[in-house]
C-alpha cells in the first residue's frame, strides 16, 4: 500500500466523471518525483483507509451535494485514526460558507455576507438596501464551482439560485474587469498563485464556465491580506487557497478560503509541486515518528513487572 491516498468524486457522479483525472495526474507527479507513492479512492466507498500515512480530500469534487453524508465520513475517518489533511475539524467547518463571518469576526478582510435560510426576493431587496448596492450575487451555504450561484438586480429572476440557506453578496463589478485571484498555500507558505477571469458576459471564473485561468504575481496587498485571513484560522493546514477579489475601494477581500478540495493548480507552479511534495513528505515523517513513538512507549511498558503496571505510586494513594 502506497503511503498517501487521494480521495476522489462519487464513482456515481456523472458531473466529475473525467474532470478530475488531470488534476489527480499532477498531484501524482509531484509526489512520484519527490519518491512518494500514492493511490485514490472514491470517497463515497473508500473502505479502510487506516493504512495510510496520511489521506487527502484534494479531489472530492461534488460532496456540496452530499454534505451531510461527507461530514459523517469526515467524522467516522476521524474516529478510526485516519490521519486526514487538512484536518476533520477543519474539513467540517470548512464545508459551510458561514466560516466567512467567523473570519470577518475575527478581522479578516472578507466580502461583506448576510445569510438567510432561504432566498426570496424580501430578503434580497432587504440585502440591496442594506449594503447600498443594485446588484448582488445569492450562493447556497454549502456550495462549490458556482452551483446555484446567481447575480441579481432589481426585477431580476431569481430561477437557478440558491433553494436552501443561502448566503448574499454585493456583487463587485472587479470579478468582471481583474477577475479572481487564488493564492495557494502549502505548508503555510505561499506556493504560487493564478487569476481566473471570466468570459464575457458572464461573472463565474471557473473552467466549468469557461473561466480563463492564468499564473499569477501576487501584489504585496494580496498577500498581506491572504496572511491576515489564515491567521484567523486556528488549527495546522497543510493546504489552503485564499480567492481575493477587489471591493469597491480596490481592497483585497475574500470571496472564499478553500480547505476541502481545492484545486491546488499545480500545472502554474513553477516549482512544479516541489512545496507540496515537500509538506507531504514532512507529515509522513512527523507521523512515522509519533508512531515509533507510541510504540517505544509500549515496549517500556511491556519490561516493567505486571504489578507496576498503570499503579499509583505510594504518594498518591
Amino acid at each position: 500500500m502506497n503511503p498517501v491516498c487521494f480521495l476522489t468524486p462519487d464513482p456515481e457522479d456523472e458531473d466529475y466523471h473525467l474532470l478530475w483525472r488531470d488534476t489527480l495526474a499532477h498531484l501524482v507527479a509531484a509526489l512520484a518525483r519527490a519518491g512518494i507513492g500514492s493511490d485514490a479512492r472514491g470517497w463515497t466507498e473508500a473502505g479502510d483507509l487506516t493504512g495510510y500515512g496520511l489521506v487527502m480530500p484534494l479531489l472530492v469534487w461534488g460532496y456540496h451535494r452530499a454534505c451531510a453524508r461527507w461530514i459523517d465520513h469526515v467524522t467516522a475517518w476521524e474516529r478510526e485514526g485516519v490521519d486526514l489533511r487538512n484536518p476533520a475539524n477543519a474539513l467540517r467547518w470548512n464545508a459551510d460558507k458561514s466560516y466567512l463571518g467567523m473570519l470577518a469576526e475575527r478581522g479578516a478582510p472578507v466580502v461583506p455576507t448576510i445569510y438567510v435560510d432561504r432566498m426570496t426576493e424580501a430578503a434580497l431587496e432587504d440585502a440591496a438596501a442594506r449594503f447600498g448596492v443594485d446588484r448582488l450575487v445569492a450562493k447556497p451555504r454549502v456550495s462549490a464551482t458556482a452551483w446555484r450561484t446567481i447575480r441579481w438586480a432589481r426585477g431580476g429572476s431569481l430561477e437557478g439560485g440558491p433553494e436552501g440557506a443561502a448566503m448574499i453578496q454585493p456583487y463587485l463589478p472587479a470579478i468582471e474587469s481583474e477577475g479572481e485571484v487564488s493564492l495557494i498555500h502549502i505548508g503555510g507558505n505561499l506556493s504560487h498563485a493564478i487569476r481566473k477571469r471570466p468570459r464575457a458576459g458572464d461573472f463565474r471564473v471557473q473552467p466549468e464556465y469557461d473561466g480563463i485561468l492564468t499564473p499569477h504575481d501576487p501584489a504585496l496587498d494580496e498577500i498581506h491580506a491572504a496572511r491576515r485571513i489564515l491567521a484567523a484560522i486556528d488549527g495546522d493546514l497543510l493546504y489552503a487557497r485564499v480567492d481575493l477579489v477587489r471591493d469597491d475601494a480596490v481592497a483585497p477581500v475574500l470571496m472564499e478560503l478553500e480547505l476541502v478540495e481545492p484545486d491546488l493548480s499545480l500545472e502554474f507552479d513553477p516549482g512544479k509541486g516541489a512545496l507540496f511534495a515537500e509538506a507531504v513528505a514532512g507529515e509522513l515523517t512527523k507521523r512515522q515518528r509519533n508512531t515509533l513513538r507510541h510504540a517505544q512507549g509500549e515496549r517500556r511498558l511491556d519490561d516493567l513487572p505486571l504489578e507496576n503496571r498503570g499503579s499509583p505510586s505510594p504518594r498518591s494513594r
